[in-house]
């Protein structure tokens, strides 16, 4: 039976590909990967085609409202069916995409869709439906996810567990796995700013190469935007096809935030 060393494992899996090695890894960090796709098979799941997802675009397009001889009148409205499709020949850093590999980003829920572009007030928001187009098989990161981090006795030093409580033994390998997946579920959750100077998204983009490299064909995680949210990843920009006729254009009229000071 596959078990992680550590409940802190996937910190340091993180720490060593973000600060010191990607792409030729030490032999410990290839047994870590090894146990997340074994214990991975507990967490697939089926997305059923003709499933109904969303996938949201920030600003609009102008419609052309009407026209005579002298003026013709513009409005804003949704952007149409191309532009809120993923390029298929290019894209940016994303938590499951690399630069230049596309990946088909999705929301379970729409007013999840709306909320991951994270708007400023008063801004507009294209989204339109998409339909998946047969059964997917696909890793939900989530299942049994605690939603926060289970690991609080540990600490990364120079890419080393160390327990600041001295005393305090690992879990069973149950918990340390569960601990794992949390983390696996926040980091591919969690907002990356682009301009930051860390491959941030160096360990969830390893994380789902290794399950479309199994044959998996996408990924589910929660949101970290909306509590009740979920959203998935799907490796094929074909598996899910958009309707037209869904283009929709909203506008960001309320928006809460609450802050915790961080000691």
């Amino acid at each position: 039976m596959a078990v992680f060393s550590s409940c802190a494992s996937y910190v340091r899996f993180e720490h060593v590909v973000c600060r010191k090695l990607r792409y030729v890894r030490p032999k410990d960090i290839e047994e870590f990967l090894q146990t997340v796709l074994a214990t991975a098979r507990k967490r697939e799941q089926v997305l059923k085609g003709g499933t109904l997802l969303w996938r949201a675009q920030s600003g609009y397009t102008d419609r052309l409202s009407s026209k005579s001889a002298d003026l013709e009148v513009y409005v804003p409205g949704p952007h149409p069916p191309d532009r809120m499709e993923p390029f298929a020949d290019r894209a940016l850093e994303g938590r499951a995409s690399p630069k230049g590999i596309p990946v088909l980003y999705l929301s379970i829920e729409r007013d999840t869709a709306l909320t991951e572009m994270r708007p400023a007030l008063r801004s507009t928001i294209s989204v339109a439906q998409f339909a998946v187009v047969k059964d997917l098989r696909i890793i939900d990161c989530s299942f049994d996810s605690a939603g926060t981090p289970l690991w609080p006795q540990y600490l990364v030093v120079n890419g080393n567990e160390a327990d600041l409580s001295l005393m305090m033994a690992e879990p069973s390998p149950d918990e340390r796995e569960r601990s794992v997946w949390t983390d696996i579920d926040i980091a591919f959750a969690k907002p990356i700013d682009r301009s930051d100077y860390l491959a941030s998204y160096a360990p969830t983009q390893i994380t789902a190469e290794l399950f479309k490299s199994e044959g998996y064909d996408g990924i589910k995680y929660r949101s970290a935007l909306r509590e009740t949210g979920h959203n998935v990843a799907l490796f094929d920009l074909g598996a899910a096809k958009i309707d037209p006729t869904s283009c929709a254009l909203f506008e960001a009229t309320k928006i809460d935030f609450e802050f915790r000071e961080i000691t």
